[in-house]
């Protein structure tokens, strides 16, 4: 099992996004997750399994 993803919480990826940036902000949870870049605001949707494979480290809001 996987670590307990909701909406609004900052994931950490392993690869850099092209603007320098490696966090995400979840808008949407699910089959496929939309990502927000924290860096540049770019707007993506991946598989969850992308994500939960790729995840180095999750932030939850507040904590």
């Amino acid at each position: 099992m996987g670590l307990p993803y909701e909406v609004g919480d900052i994931v950490t990826l392993k690869k850099v996004h092209p603007c320098g940036s490696r966090d995400w902000e979840i808008l949407r949870v699910g089959a496929d997750f939309r990502l927000k870049c924290a860096g540049c605001g770019r707007q993506i949707m991946v598989p969850r399994t992308m994500v939960e494979k790729n995840t180095k480290n999750l932030k939850k809001p507040g904590k």
